[in-house]
């Protein structure tokens, strides 16, 4: 199901609501969760903002593969002017704005589209990039309706030059324990990027029965112990059903074995990334995104997608496996007219981040890094 597209000049949203710290019996099963953070683009307490990070909230955000990005998309957003005038960037997640205000900077006659389905995001976003509101269109929707937002914001269809995206959970999301993403911190178990949806992660531990709680589990997070994890779900909430996320780390470490609790990170990462994703339908949604974006670039234009985890960038590989093969039937000794490859491949594989970005922002050690660039003429 794809969401209806918002726009905005520049966004506001709700505030956030109070949090509470996760509760002792927690903290003595999982006592590294007093100091633990994740997500993608955040340094927690950090002494210095490196440069490209701007202060949202207080706090530091540090955009992954920045300088990277710019260097990938920059050829096809001055094709037409050395200051991007004349071209259009879509920011299919925009999240606080950390990348899209260095192309806008970057390239003083650019134009921006900047997609995101959480309000709070878009309010971040507007603030932040209010010094270029006449440039920037901000429009609140899933990634997979990038073709109506880029529609709506006037922009002719297959004429954009730049897409990026940068998948997964936010670090604004990750950073505000209210919003239920992380295992760090007792809050209520929410998890929708888009407040408005109807899908919580609390409704799906206490609703979905053990078989599909142990596929969800499996498919979305990897997780070995699934059906471990999704019996001792059913059990738990046939006498007091979930609402917290402190409650579902104190089951995880009754469900998943004393030694696997010791290796491979936090014993809750797998089971919140499956919720997580379900909740979203991150991944039914990217299978439409990666498609759309293709047909909206111009020929010479330039898409950038990063991820983070195997299964989104198993879906982003094959999608540009198939962009960049030959059209040509098999068997034939040579390329038809018309028939090959409608984009070619910019990275060789997926690029990761250097060890001095990742020791500068930890966020980015498990970036998946692909682009493509348009060459065929015609629409997808």
């Amino acid at each position: 199901m794809k969401h209806s597209a918002t726009f905005f000049d520049l966004a506001t949203g709700p505030q956030a609501r109070a949090v509470w710290p996760l509760p002792e019996p927690a903290l003595t099963y999982f006592p590294d969760v007093r100091s633990a953070h994740s997500g993608r683009d955040h340094i927690a307490g950090a002494a210095t903002i490196p440069r490209g990070a701007a202060m949202v909230d207080d706090e530091p955000h540090v955009p992954v593969l920045l300088d990277r990005c710019v260097e990938l998309l920059a050829p096809a957003l001055t094709r037409q002017a050395f200051d991007g005038a004349g071209a259009t960037l879509v920011d299919a997640t925009l999240g606080a704005g950390g990348h899209a205000q260095r192309f806008l900077t970057r390239f003083p006659g650019l134009r921006l589209i900047g997609l995101d389905r959480d309000p709070d995001a878009l309010r971040i976003a507007g603030e932040r990039l209010a010094p270029y509101a006449d440039r920037v269109t901000l429009v609140r929707t899933r990634y997979d309706g990038i073709a109506e937002a880029i529609a709506g914001s006037g922009c002719p269809a297959g004429q954009v030059d730049g897409i990026l995206f940068d998948l997964g959970v936010s670090s604004m999301q990750l950073d505000r324990p209210e919003r239920g993403f992380s295992y760090s911190t007792d809050a209520p178990l929410d998890m929708r990027m888009d407040p408005e949806s109807p899908l919580t992660a609390a409704e799906i531990l206490n609703t979905y029965d053990e078989k599909a709680l142990t596929r969800l589990l499996r498919e979305f997070g990897e997780e070995r112990f699934a059906s471990r994890i999704a019996a001792h779900i059913v059990r738990r909430r046939a006498s007091t059903p979930f609402s917290t996320t402190g409650e579902l780390v104190e089951l995880l470490y009754q469900a998943i074995p004393a030694p696997a609790r010791r290796t491979g990170g936090h014993p809750g990462k797998r089971t919140f990334q499956a919720l997580r994703i379900a909740v979203n339908a991150e991944l039914e949604s990217l299978r439409h995104a990666i498609p759309a974006a293709l047909a909206a670039l111009r020929p010479g234009g330039r898409i950038a997608v990063m991820a983070y985890q195997s299964l989104e960038d198993r879906i982003v590989k094959t999608e540009f496996a198939a962009a960049t093969a030959s059209r040509t039937p098999p068997g034939l000794p040579v390329e038809l007219p018309g028939y090959g490859p409608e984009f070619v491949a910019l990275t060789r594989g997926a690029e990761r981040a250097e060890a001095d970005e990742i020791e500068r922002n930890p966020r980015s050690a498990p970036v998946r890094l692909r682009a493509l660039e348009r060459v065929g003429g015609e629409q997808r």
